[in-house]
């Protein structure tokens, strides 16, 4: 009959397996991950039990994106799971402004799923080429930029109202003609001998004044609405080049860049 400790088995096999097991387990331990700024940037606050209480680990009221590695989590505004409460799905946020979270989260827990009265925030955007987010203990470097283009926004239309002041057209000197002549025949219809060359001469000169004034219209006054085009001159983001380790890199940033950019070991921007 063997006993039960020789059964066991060798200590250098179960300190094998124990260091297998937590190997194993290290990505399970960061299931949802709270960062300082917007984008994944600043100070990061990883969790993979409930946390009644932000303040315990000196993250309360300052998570402004979150990263849900796996399951559904519930994010509450006040400590103890209070308040305010969204639930999150795997994915990027890199924002909770729009959720109306920013700044103010103070508790975290998985989600229950028999909790159907959840306010589910919506889908998160897809996840950039680069995963710009930090990771737990990743080394980073300092590179120097060397290239820098602020990428501006589209043009805008500017529109304005202004008043448009009344003229007078030009004498018609055809029509001026044209009168003359029939003011002419007519006149000298009227009367005889001097009567009528007078009339004559009344007719031509009435004639010539209606017809050089016909169509001379007076254009009325009024408000005019007036647009014209307006190059933006805000940038919108800026695309930043650089090299590391002999290998050129294009990215784009949302926010200004200095005169360095954060990378890791295989040379992706980091927050």
């Amino acid at each position: 009959m063997h006993s039960t400790e020789s059964r066991r088995p060798p200590h250098s096999l179960r300190s094998a397996l124990a260091i297998a097991a937590c190997a194993l387990a290290l990505p399970a331990a960061a299931q949802i991950s709270f960062y300082e700024h917007n984008d994944y940037r600043g100070r990061v606050f990883n969790a993979s039990r409930p946390v009644q209480n932000f303040a315990t680990a000196g993250f309360n009221d300052l998570a402004s994106s979150v990263v849900v590695e796996r399951g559904r989590w519930e994010v509450c505004e006040n400590s103890n799971f209070g308040g305010n409460c969204l639930l999150l799905r795997p994915g990027n946020y890199p924002s909770l402004s729009a959720m109306g979270l920013n700044d103010r989260l103070s508790s975290a827990r998985p989600a229950n799923p028999r909790q159907a009265e959840l306010r589910e925030a919506p889908p998160p955007p897809p996840e950039p080429a680069y995963a710009w987010r930090r990771r737990a203990n990743e080394r980073l470097f300092e590179v120097p930029i060397s290239s820098v283009r602020a990428v501006v926004g589209a043009s805008t239309e500017r529109c304005w109202v202004e008043r448009q002041e009344a003229r007078r057209e030009d004498p018609n000197v055809g029509r001026g003609v044209l009168g003359a002549l029939i003011g002419g025949v007519i006149g000298h219809q009227i009367g005889g001998g001097t009567g009528r060359d007078l009339a004559t001469a009344g007719g031509a000169v009435a004639g010539a004044v209606i017809g050089a004034n016909s169509g001379r219209d007076t254009v009325p006054g009024g408000m005019v609405r007036r647009c014209e085009s307006v190059p933006s001159a805000t940038p919108t983001s800026w695309d930043v080049g650089y090299e590391f380790r002999g290998v050129h890199h294009q990215v784009q940033l949302q926010h200004e860049p200095g005169n360095t950019i954060t990378v890791n070991r295989s040379g992706e921007p980091r927050p």
